[in-house]
């Protein structure tokens, strides 16, 4: 079964334009996902981009396990800007609209430093983060 476009991907509320400046701005944020035994896993550095009033992140590595294995197992997973945490839906898109994806890897933090972030693998991994509606 193909992966969901990012319009067919759970039912959260839309991002405010101030959360969407902060991560943006944001050069790591932090990610925790439920663990089997109760309570949330430590909390993971990873990078995000925002396109348009979309939110991705994606993992080279480590795709069936850690935070990324949990957060697509679970469809959930909590994550840290600043000093706000923000339950998330978290939505596979695989590499629909890669192209648009790893232009906002390659602007927000350079050719060289997002290689590893913008290679067909990676674009598989991506992950939409919608705000869980409350």
């Amino acid at each position: 079964m193909p992966d969901p476009a990012p319009s067919d991907i759970g039912s959260g509320s839309s991002w405010a334009p101030e959360q969407l400046r902060a991560l943006s701005d944001a050069i790591e944020i932090e990610v925790s996902t439920s663990r089997r035994e109760g309570g949330l896993s430590r909390w993971t550095p990873i990078w995000v981009v925002v396109a348009g009033a979309a939110v991705f992140v994606r993992t080279w590595h480590r795709r069936d396990t850690g935070w990324y294995g949990s957060a697509v197992r679970s469809g959930a997973a909590r994550i840290r800007v600043g000093d706000a945490s923000i339950d998330v839906i978290v939505g596979g898109v695989g590499d629909t609209d890669a192209a648009t994806v790893d232009t906002a890897y390659r602007k927000k933090y350079g050719d060289l430093a997002a290689r590893s972030m913008v290679t067909a693998e990676a674009a598989a991994s991506t992950l939409r983060l919608t705000p869980r509606a409350d």
